[in-house]
């Protein structure tokens, strides 16, 4: 089959589009033709070795973490999907720039029906990242107050609907040529990041996600209130984190030491730090696809390539301009 690889830890330039083995399929699995793969800012960062002292993978590496397509074969133990169903997953490691990918039962749900499968494949990634900080951990309440931070990206383009779905008031920020866009997707209070520092005019928020990490991060606990959350995907990692990976004894003493500070400085404010570290989860994925076909969440999809202009797509991404999701047609 064709697919996107890596034999190595690298850059853009050392992404392969070639030849490899279809996946084999065990008693659990699913194999899926993939018809469209979105790419994310993840897919970079794997890309270039960061996460391989605690997730090392083996090359030829396929890359890619979400994707949409058609049901081709069912493992022995599979009861909830057959063969032509229209599905759509986060990947359980990686594998979505192929013809063809092998994922868990428990990761896969059907695919949105009003929706096409590039639209599709554009939300597994973002939807269960704002579906896990939103709903699981933060358990967002009508009435509460939540910042997005990067509203336009492909995470916050999806959390600003899904804080409005469950009712709260939506504060995000984003460059001044996105603030009629990110009004449109919700958002109540849109913080050009150019001119103005949120830090000055926000308080008493309940929810933030942190999307950036850093200074942005820092600053985000002067407007949280006391009992509030702040949950980060780009900050130190924590304890769940370790144990989310199944890190050795060593990694599990290092690992939380990584986030030592920025947990503490919560807790001084009376606020809880977490780490997001999303998994895949076929079930909330059905729960999002309700809400996408009931019209509550849109996917935003910013540019469409072709499988064989990966290495164009990756260059977009990687320039932070993206609004929303860039996604891959893989095939028919």
């Amino acid at each position: 089959m064709k697919a996107a690889y890596i034999n190595r830890y690298g850059n853009i330039n050392d992404v392969q589009l070639g030849e490899q083995s279809t996946p084999v399929l065990t008693e659990n699995d699913v194999l899926i033709q993939v018809h469209a793969a979105s790419i994310n800012p993840l897919d970079l960062r794997v890309l270039e070795g960061e996460f391989k002292a605690i997730l090392p993978v083996q090359f030829p590496f396929i890359l890619g973490n979400d994707f949409a397509g058609t049901v081709v074969q069912v493992g022995a133990n599979v009861n909830n999907f057959k063969a032509g169903d229209e599905v759509y997953a986060k990947t359980d490691l990686n594998g979505a720039f192929a013809e063809y990918t092998v994922v868990q039962q428990s990761s896969l749900a059907l695919k949105p029906k009003n929706i096409s499968m590039e639209l599709a494949a554009s939300l597994p990634l973002v939807s269960l990242t704002a579906w896990q900080a939103l709903v699981e951990i933060a358990k967002v309440k009508a009435g509460q107050k939540v910042l997005i931070h990067a509203g336009s990206g492909g995470v916050g383009s999806v959390a600003i609907q899904l804080a409005k779905y469950l009712g709260a008031t939506v504060a995000t920020t984003t460059s001044g040529k996105n603030i009629h866009w990110v009004s449109a997707l919700g958002a109540d209070i849109i913080i050009d990041y150019k001119t103005t520092d949120f830090e000055q005019v926000l308080k008493d928020y309940d929810v933030v996600l942190d999307t950036q990490g850093g200074k942005i991060l820092e600053k985000s606990l002067n407007i949280v209130k006391r009992g509030g959350r702040i949950i980060s995907i780009s900050g130190p990692p924590d304890r769940a984190f370790a144990e989310a990976i199944k890190a050795n004894w060593l990694l599990k003493g290092i690992i939380p030491l990584l986030s030592w500070s920025i947990r503490n400085k919560a807790k001084k404010r009376g606020i809880t730090y977490s780490f997001l570290f999303m998994q895949p989860n076929g079930q909330q994925l059905s729960e999002i696809s309700k809400l996408v076909e009931s019209g509550k969440i849109n996917p935003v999809v910013d540019k469409t390539y072709e499988f064989s202009e990966i290495k164009d797509a990756f260059q977009y991404v990687n320039t932070g301009r993206a609004k929303g999701k860039v996604v891959l047609k893989i095939s028919e």
